[in-house]
């Protein structure tokens, strides 16, 4: 079994979590990883160029290692013209709110894996993350000839069993608790993230790394006695001088809205606060359509200031995030 802290040189046994879109900058994981922690990149929906340019950012900054997260490939679902108005209609009265053009689905709907892929490879990060799913033999056996951890996602134990199957170095366990999309593709359990962790470590043989709901130390100190390497935490940075966090979202943040898991942004399960927006959407295109249906009313909802219109991902904990730098962040969290 792979040590991961001794592998990693790491002092606290702290991931940040992979948040894609915008909120996991290059500044916030080099920060976490400089402090001791891994950080990692989100980079499922950055073009192959601008993943050599996150990667190449990081380490101008540190030296230390970094990981980076994309979405398992998968197959681009068919949706019908009936589905297309269906969606598009529940999304026409936000655009024209913010004098939007009316909402069309884009004849591309997702970054190419297959260059993102090359991308990582030619970046060589220490660690290679993914959720969504499994990453097939070939991919694995390049990962593995270029010397890079890797690191599957799970939402059961059954799929982190598949995940060891497949060679994955350690395995990232996501409680329900956790914030953003699930990571996993067959069998989500909306587990409490302590007794997920301990069912998982006595089913497999490779590190697991926990993740969902863990905000403080004591969250992190309960993950690694039950059995986790690491504990992994996204929730916890979101409020962090370093973070792409928008203003409206961070505004959102102090306040005391819910959390749901919902499918109104992307098509895929995701917690975040209930907004207007979720609340609206009842017929959502499968993922990726969805995605990229909700992306420019995404894009112009930051900049005007409108948080009823973001996906504001966000874990059950958090209430307890807290504005500081990242290097402060990590250090409340170390056990």
């Amino acid at each position: 079994m792979v040590d991961l802290v001794k592998r990693l040189n790491l002092s606290v046994p702290v991931v940040l979590a992979p948040m894609a879109g915008g909120v996991g900058t290059p500044a916030l994981a080099a920060a976490v990883s400089a402090a001791g922690g891994l950080g990692s990149l989100g980079a499922a929906y950055l073009t192959p160029a601008q993943i050599e340019e996150h990667v190449a950012d990081v380490r101008r900054r540190t030296e230390r290692p970094l990981a980076v997260n994309l979405f398992a490939p998968q197959p681009v679902p068919a949706v019908t013209p009936a589905q297309v108005r269906a969606s598009t209609a529940e999304l026409g009265p936000f655009h024209a709110a913010l004098h939007l053009p009316p909402p069309t689905l884009p004849e591309r709907v997702q970054e190419d894996f297959g260059a993102q892929f090359a991308a990582v490879l030619r970046a060589r990060p220490a660690v290679v993350s993914f959720a969504f799913g499994r990453l097939d033999h070939a991919h694995m056996e390049a990962l593995r000839a270029a010397g890079l951890l890797t690191v599957g996602t799970a939402t059961s134990v059954p799929e982190a069993v598949e995940l060891e199957r497949d060679g994955v170095d350690a395995v990232v366990l996501q409680g329900g608790a956790a914030g953003g999309h699930r990571g996993g593709w067959r069998q989500d359990d909306l587990a409490d993230t302590v007794l997920l962790v301990r069912a998982a470590v006595a089913t497999v043989g490779v590190p697991v790394i926990a993740a969902g709901g863990l905000m403080t130390a004591a969250d992190v100190r309960a993950v690694l006695d039950a059995g986790a390497a690491l504990a992994q935490c996204g929730t916890a940075f979101l409020l962090a001088d370093e973070a792409g966090t928008s203003a409206p979202y961070r505004e959102a943040l102090r306040g005391d809205a819910d959390t749901i898991l919902t499918t109104a942004f992307s098509g895929r399960p995701a917690r975040g606060l209930r907004n207007a927006l979720s609340e609206a959407v009842h017929s959502p295109l499968p993922y990726p359509h969805q995605n990229a249906l909700t992306r420019p009313l995404r894009v112009a909802g930051a900049a005007a200031g409108r948080a009823d219109m973001l996906s504001l991902w966000a874990g059950t904990g958090y209430r307890h995030a807290q504005a500081a730098p990242a290097a402060h962040l990590l250090q409340s969290l170390t056990p």
